[in-house]
């Protein structure tokens, strides 16, 4: 007889980063295996779980609101709240949220399967696991993926010691615990025997990567170990930790990726220091010159946090200078937001919010042309590009909010949306691939040979070689 738990379906509506995806994609793993089933519409499912974000305010928000319009939706179902924020607030949560039946946490995954069926019971209103802060284990060779087709993420830690006063991350996630080499290899040989074309290694710092005296270097060379035709992409390497000798493999060994993510959040000496960072301007702009000369087909994307407290007119300007300089080839910009817990949040001379969003707003507007401008230099070159999706017709907005339109006279068939190695998942722009070369049937989580014809906004135009 089947246990009651095969009888049940679930549903998750995931928020939040990708570390975050990772999560839920090994909760959907214990519950599959406990016999549950994956539903993929919430109207078939007994439970919907709501894995959260809790890292700045609009993300809580959002999350919180996810709540109660699943409940609002459908009022006879279980709600579990599950991820960051259940893992910071789960009792406060327990009693200003009665929308949600329960509360799971982040320190340990396996227990989803437990918390699920509290949940459904009624017997229990929070499991957080907090109190004991090891690193989940991760049964992820088969893994659902809630990836887009060909690629799948490799988290090699959890947690982080670098305490920027800004961040709630150490709050939430506890302190930096790393992955056995031989554990993240065997994640990586499942993953690529699944068919996946791009392992993207991630952590909240992976230049932070350290187990049994091996750092990252030395995980990807145990990576380049292995055979077949695939990308991998680091993401997330803190610019005070990055170690240059993993220029080498990139080098040697053109599946690893020059696509670099480094969050150097600030130029300003003073801001810099106060959000605990140990950099400069000037050190920055050597470690991309350093990236650059050696690999010049080299992309840079960063993030930059403005409006922190004490951002003075002066210091911005000094950000300003630094974006000109750098000149990144993409740029995600933030606004600060002030989160109870941590450093900055006591902080004297908070400043205003509207002027941190005017700040930002110049930010990303100084970037447009950057951005065209450096992907122009990929008009006439052949590269690979990562299929994604077929495009559905009419109008679709990319990830960067870029219109997506059919002018071509091509029919929507042989319209494809895909990435290159210029492109991360889902917050750069996009490869669009129209008409389908002779004798091609594209699929997605196919990578294929193709050339660079123009580019429309930040997105890429190519065609099948």
């Amino acid at each position: 007889m089947k246990p009651e738990s095969a009888l049940l379906r679930y549903y998750v509506d995931p928020f939040g980063c990708v570390k975050n995806q990772v999560d839920a994609e090994n909760m959907m793993l214990h519950l599959n295996n406990a016999g549950w089933t994956a539903a993929q519409d919430a109207a078939d499912a007994a439970l919907i779980i709501v894995n959260s974000c809790g890292f700045i305010e609009s993300a809580k928000q959002e999350s919180i609101n996810a709540v109660l319009g699943w409940r609002r939706l459908y009022p006879g179902k279980k709600i579990l709240l599950s991820g960051c924020l259940a893992q910071r607030y789960a009792k406060e949560l327990a009693e200003s949220l009665p929308e949600a039946d329960g509360f799971f946490g982040t320190d340990d995954i396996a227990k989803i399967t437990g918390a699920a069926r509290h949940a459904v019971q009624g017997t229990a209103h929070f499991q957080t696991g907090a109190e004991s802060k090891t690193l989940p284990e991760f049964l992820t060779a088969s893994r659902p993926l809630l990836s887009l087709p060909g690629s799948a993420y490799v988290k090699i830690s959890e947690g982080c010691d670098n305490r920027c006063t800004f961040c709630a991350i150490p709050l939430i996630r506890g302190p930096l615990r790393c992955r056995t080499l031989p554990n993240i290899l065997d994640e990586c040989k499942g993953l690529l025997a699944r068919g996946v074309k791009e392992l993207c290694i991630i952590g909240q710092d992976i230049g932070s990567y350290r187990s049994g005296g091996a750092g990252l270097p030395e995980l990807l060379n145990a990576i380049a170990e292995l055979s077949g035709n695939f990308w991998v992409r680091l993401l997330y390497i803190h610019p005070d930790h990055f170690s240059l000798p993993i220029l080498d493999t990139m080098e040697r060994d053109r599946r690893f990726l020059p696509y670099f993510d480094i969050p150097f959040q600030h130029a300003s000496p003073k801001i810099l220091s106060a959000m605990n960072r140990h950099g400069s301007a000037e050190n920055y702009i050597s470690l991309a010159e350093t990236i650059r000369g050696r690999i010049p087909a080299s992309v840079i994307r960063t993030t930059f946090l403005v409006g922190f407290p004490g951002e003075t007119d002066a210091d911005f300007a000094s950000l300003l200078d630094f974006q000109e300089k750098l000149r990144p080839d993409w740029l995600g910009c933030f606004s600060y937001s002030r989160e109870e817990g941590t450093p900055a949040y006591t902080m004297k001379t908070q400043v205003p919010k509207k002027l941190a969003a005017r700040r930002q707003r110049e930010i990303e507007e100084r970037q447009i042309h950057i951005t065209e401008h450096n992907m122009d230099r990929f008009v006439g070159q052949n590269l690979d590009i990562l299929l994604e999706e077929q495009f559905s017709g009419g109008t679709e907005d990319n990830e960067n909010g870029i219109a997506i339109k059919n002018d071509t006279g091509i029919e929507n068939d042989d319209i494809w949306l895909g990435r290159l190695y210029c492109h991360a998942p889902e917050v750069d722009g996009a490869a669009v691939l129209v008409g389908a070369a002779d004798g091609v049937t594209p699929r997605a989580g196919d990578m294929l040979p193709c050339r660079v014809i123009a580019r429309r906004g930040f997105d890429l135009e190519v065609r099948l070689k």
